[in-house]
């Protein structure tokens, strides 16, 4: 086995190894060579080659959101770990731990006028949970491991991204049969101390209100226990609304948030405005549902986190810094149950309103409306269903997916940029076969991600391709705006056929209901290779259909 003689290097490859951070994620340089040296020799670990550093991001950023486990990823000096920035931003916003291991310049050779060089020190500060910014040379060994130490035990313990910055001075790429140092790891040890926030005023309130809304953002699959989610499906002064992005199921539930609420008139937003309102999970997509709850505010908001109080409707009362259930653990046996009629009423109105759904979509044309109806109803049972943004999350929003399906989406920070590379991440890194949904303009700006020599037979990616971003077709005021279609919608003719022969998927396209029905009776059969099926949809009637469904249910 070769290491490097860099001492740096090696200090990073032995804390790695003994933190259990053995996923490595390396776009190729120079100045990073004592890295990819070390971890590329060293069996132990489990490497990746991926040119194109946000691509090898998002990747990166799927494997730890499928893992829970940080996942590394090691560039050169320069602008390649500014392109790792929007996946750190997501991780950052949706708690997946990622370790950024950039090499950079000595300190000396920074803006003197040295090729390959920015002021790496500190770039991500907004976004980052630490900064290790390392030095060279003997004489900063302790100084080293305490730094690398303390990065990498925060990545595991706070489940998010940190930045280690490891400066090479030439040569590069010198080895040696044996360690020249043994690096001194720290172990993560934390005793968790018992939830001990003040209660007492969300008790009062919880037990006398009539009107109880609990609203859940995004969440991983099992974050909280069956025992608890009937309780609170049982609770009649308690509605419960959920996300696609929230995997969280119960019969009385309200999965289709937007498809409840965009119909409501004055007296009805009056109605459903909660007495108290609990949050918990990660961003909520609805965009309707924040502006009911910033109109028609609710008296009492506890957020239930053990990280960030979200005042996301500006009128949070308390942050509890624990996990949903370690909260209701304690406090389930003091809460009483209350007479309402509140759950009922509003169960009444959804079963109405699934109905006209129903109706509706069996009557459409087609159009983007109908095909994710078909695309919903025809994705296999337990299969890992990743979403991109824009249309595809929201119209995913107002159907009623398989309760067997595991759901995820980029919504930290909510980008197009990265969903295809981070789904291809996830497939890898997933027991379950995995399935992208996507939108054209996401597929295509991140058509890099198919540079990947690591992508599962039985991925599956379905873009649903409707000449541009539709999605900004039902915007209010869009028809006066000038430039319309090249600067909002941006129009294109773009096809994926080229792209998947280039990169060895099977490729099938439909541009009906009947050929998109028939495509989906195999397109998930076992393969040799992983598949694309695009979709073409016409995008002169997509936003009416969408915004008349809204009148429909109403």
């Amino acid at each position: 086995m070769k290491y490097s003689q860099k001492a740096l290097s090696q200090t990073v490859i032995q804390l790695c190894l003994a933190k259990g951070i053995d996923h490595i994620v390396i776009s190729p340089g120079s100045r990073n060579a004592p890295l990819i040296i070390g971890f590329t020799e060293h069996k132990a670990f489990k490497t990746f080659s991926i040119v194109d550093e946000r691509c090898a991001a998002f990747f990166a950023l799927g494997m730890a959101q499928q893992k829970n486990v940080p996942v590394a990823l090691v560039c050169t000096s320069g602008s390649a770990l500014l392109n790792y920035y929007p996946a750190i931003a997501e991780a950052f916003y949706s708690d997946i731990p990622l370790v950024v291991i950039s090499a950079d310049r000595p300190t000396h050779l920074i803006d003197i006028g040295d090729g390959q060089t920015i002021r790496q020190e500190g770039v991500y500060a907004n976004h980052i949970l630490y900064s290790a910014n390392c030095r060279e040379g003997d004489a900063h060994q302790s100084f080293n491991e305490l730094e690398i130490n303390t990065a990498l035990n925060t990545a595991i313990a706070l489940n998010g991204p940190v930045h280690v910055n490891v400066p090479f001075s030439e040569p590069l790429y010198k080895t040696t049969n044996v360690p020249t140092i043994e690096a001194k790891n720290i172990p993560f040890s934390i005793t968790p101390e018992p939830f001990n926030g003040n209660t007492d005023s969300f008790l009062a309130h919880w037990n006398t209100a009539k009107r109880k809304m609990i609203l859940v953002g995004v969440l991983p699959p099992n974050s909280v226990e069956q025992e608890y989610i009937d309780k609170l499906g049982e609770d009649e002064s308690v509605i419960v609304l959920t996300e696609t992005t929230s995997n969280l199921h119960h019969p009385n539930f309200f999965p289709a948030i937007d498809q409840l609420i965009a119909p409501l008139n004055d007296e009805q937003f009056e109605a459903l405005k909660p007495d108290l309102l609990v949050t918990f999970g990660g961003m909520v997509v609805s965009k309707k549902v924040k502006a009911f709850l910033r109109s028609y505010a609710p008296q009492e908001h506890y957020h239930i986190d053990p990280k960030r109080g979200m005042d996301t409707f500006f009128v949070l009362s308390q942050h509890f810094e624990t996990d949903f259930d370690y909260f209701f653990d304690n406090e389930m046996f003091d809460i009483k149950q209350v007479k309402s009629d509140y759950r009922d009423k509003w169960l009444t109105i959804r079963d109405k309103r699934l109905k006209l759904h129903e109706s509706y979509v069996n009557a459409i044309e087609y159009s983007d409306f109908k095909a994710f109806s078909l695309l919903f109803e025809g994705v296999p049972k337990n299969a890992q269903l990743q979403l991109a943004n824009s249309a595809t999350v929201r119209y995913a929003q107002l159907f009623d997916l398989n309760e067997s399906l595991e759901v995820f989406c980029n919504r930290g920070t909510s980008g197009i940029d990265g969903s295809t590379s981070t789904a291809i991440g996830a497939a890898y890194a997933a027991s379950r076969p995995a399935v992208l949904i996507t939108g054209d303009l996401s597929f295509f700006y991140d058509s890099n991600a198919l540079w990947n020599q690591y992508i599962p037979e039985n991925f599956r990616i379905i873009i649903v391709n409707n000449s541009g971003g539709g999605i900004f077709r039902i915007l209010p005021g869009k028809s006066e705006t000038e430039n319309f279609s090249t600067y909002f919608e941006t129009k294109h003719s773009l096809r994926a056929e080229q792209l998947a022969k280039m990169y060895g998927f099977e490729y099938q396209s439909t541009d009906n209901e009947v050929s998109l029905a028939r495509a989906l009776d195999s397109f998930f059969n076992a393969s040799e290779a992983p598949k694309i099926l695009e979709i073409f949809t016409p995008s002169e009637v997509n936003d009416r259909v969408l915004l008349d469904y809204f009148k429909f249910i109403k």
